[in-house]
């Protein structure tokens, strides 16, 4: 028969909870770290008097400047982005200049790569009323 040491079973749990407890933790901000658009200029949704002359978009976690894609397209299917894009000092928001935008509805399609090298993407639309003349 095999004896233990009184409170080896406790230390055993208490052990074993505080590694489980752990992982968990890391795990939860493992997945957060993937980047997701928290806030867009024009807003998604947004309808405008007059056109832009920039739309941006600010992640909720930093992003790889490397593989990051704006683009903005209007009703015409053409892709109205003026060079490339540009990120702020926070590594988190991404811009593009646009070109002159006629009234329509425009549709801003982003695609990013996180630090955490998980990539994500995805797309929103805003309109613009007048020509801003």
């Amino acid at each position: 028969m095999r004896t233990q040491l009184p409170g080896t079973w406790f230390i055993r749990t208490s052990f074993i909870c505080v590694v489980s407890t752990i992982v968990l933790v890391a795990g939860a901000a493992t997945a957060h770290a993937h980047s997701f658009p928290e806030e867009e200029t024009p807003s998604a949704g947004q309808t405008l008097p007059a056109p832009p002359v920039e739309v941006s978009i600010k992640f909720d976690a930093p992003i790889e400047h490397l593989f990051a894609k704006l683009e903005v397209d209007g009703p015409d299917g053409k892709n109205y982005a003026v060079g490339d894009p540009s990120f702020g000092d926070d590594t988190r928001t991404l811009a593009v200049k646009v070109g002159a935008l006629p009234p329509g509805i425009y549709t801003v399609k982003w695609a990013v790569v996180g630090i955490d090298t998980h990539h994500t993407n995805g797309s929103y639309i805003f309109t613009v009323k007048g020509s801003g003349a």
